[in-house]
């Protein structure tokens, strides 16, 4: 928890923004995993965390802009609490960590919700994502379930949206604290991508080490010799020599703050000709897209310059043919790089996704793309100082959609279908560094990951 004087301004700044009407913050309760009492790792909704500080379930605020006053609802423990978890802190003492001078029983939320909607005062409330806060926002609302997305406040969004996206200093120390728990996870899955190891044991390792940092894993480790499935959480596979090994995967500091890296390895440490041909097209990308990143670009931008990079680079290869700049436009390099080039990150690895990334990702001047791969670019936006983002090319010969494009016949004039069969069972390649936009330019956020071929065949061998 950061000192209070951090949670009264970021509150304040909030009241300034939204001027009538009540906000309502709901943080997170405990999820049972089998039965009530035995529930999943808890953790607290980031919006919550970040205008009060509190990791504890059962907690709700409420911030009045136009008397500037915050109320934190919650209930103090009883004995048979004690008896399980030990002595517990007082609301009236958790309140005053977070600067909150008003606490209430958490059923008193239930009689402040009710005097505003009798008032005719606007309640402000973030789409909830848990079951759990959309029963308990039905029950202080009568807003159904289903419709309640529909009815959170876009003004409310767009101003958490406008302070959580530029990162304070203690944020950025929270992210590199995050960042130096993410390098030693993938050294150790490094060290560990020799044949006849089992990919479970390596994420197993992984997460434990995100565990012992003191968090946890930003979200479920992806590591898989299967690179062409994007997002593959199975670790089903025993690790063959001369496979690819992707591995994408960050941890939480303390204050929940996240890493996200990714990191593709040759099985035992050595690159296939072929191999090593497309790692390198990736590996520019990456690093072209972080030279480009500065203030005042837009990393739709960004995204589109990178992609000619991979299709110039496939092109060099006799994979892509025709002029690079109109295979772009049209979108023909997406069947090997069939997603965006990253996202924001923070609290959240998808940093605010919770609460729309329409309005986290973009805004008026900037709007999505309506065209597969560019269309899951989930921040186009023009960058600004403090913005923390991730860039993670990629390259992946997807069978499947190669063979639906091939037999639809698209884009031949610039993919040269006749060559990928050599590509069958290649996987995929995706190289992921967290990047600070500052003043200048961008920084690398924590020690850069071994990125190059030669740096991570050492690794592996342990050199």
């Amino acid at each position: 928890m950061f000192n209070k004087e951090t949670y009264i301004r970021r509150r304040q700044i909030l009241m300034q923004k939204v001027q009538k009407g009540l906000i309502l913050l709901l943080g997170n309760e405990e999820s049972p995993m089998n039965y009530r009492d035995n529930t999943y790792h808890y953790r607290q909704d980031s919006s919550f965390l970040y205008f009060f500080g509190i990791d504890a379930p059962g907690k709700a605020g409420l911030l009045d802009p136009e008397s500037g006053e915050a109320i934190l609802f919650g209930d103090d423990v009883d004995i048979e609490d004690i008896i399980w978890m030990g002595p517990q802190d007082s609301m009236t003492d958790i309140g005053a960590r977070s600067g909150v001078g008003k606490t209430f029983p958490f059923a008193k939320l239930y009689d402040q919700v009710s005097l505003a909607n009798q008032q005719g005062r606007k309640v402000h409330f973030l789409p909830p994502y848990r079951a759990e806060n959309k029963l308990l926002l039905q029950r202080l609302t009568g807003i159904e379930t289903g419709r309640q997305k529909e009815y959170a406040s876009v003004e409310l969004i767009k101003a958490i949206v406008s302070l959580r996206s530029v990162k304070e200093p203690v944020e950025i120390e929270e992210i590199e604290k995050a960042c130096a728990t993410g390098y030693a996870m993938h050294l150790c899955a490094m060290e560990m991508a020799q044949p006849g190891m089992r990919e479970q044991e390596i994420a197993g390792r992984m997460e434990g080490i995100a565990i012992s940092g003191g968090g946890s894993v930003s979200f479920p480790i992806i590591l898989s010799q299967k690179g062409d499935i994007l997002h593959n959480h199975s670790h089903s596979m025993m690790l063959e020599k001369g496979r690819l090994l992707v591995v994408d995967a960050g941890a939480e500091s303390l204050e929940h703050y996240a890493s996200d890296f990714t990191r593709t390895i040759p099985v035992g440490g050595e690159f296939t000709p072929q191999q090593r041909d497309i790692y390198d097209i990736v590996l520019a990308a990456n690093n072209t897209a972080t030279q480009l990143i500065r203030p005042g670009v837009t990393y739709l931008s960004v995204h589109l310059d990178v992609a000619r990079v991979i299709a110039r680079g496939l092109k060099d290869l006799g994979l892509m043919k025709g002029d690079v700049e109109e295979a772009v436009a049209a979108g023909a390099h997406a069947l090997f790089f069939p997603h965006g080039l990253g996202h924001m990150m923070g609290l959240d690895v998808h940093d605010m996704e919770d609460i729309g990334q329409i309005y986290v990702g973009y805004d008026e001047e900037v709007i999505p793309v309506n065209q597969f791969g560019t269309a899951y670019l989930r921040l186009g936006r023009r960058l600004e100082p403090g913005f923390v983002i991730t860039n993670e090319p990629g390259i992946y010969f997807i069978s499947a959609l190669i063979d639906q494009w091939k037999s639809g016949k698209m884009h031949e004039q610039y993919i040269c279908y006749e060559k990928l069969d050599k590509y069958r069972g290649f996987g995929g390649i995706r190289i992921e560094d967290d990047i600070l936009v500052t003043k200048e330019g961008a920084r690398i956020l924590g020690q850069r990951v071994p990125a190059t071929a030669e740096e991570i065949s050492k690794s592996v061998r342990g050199a």
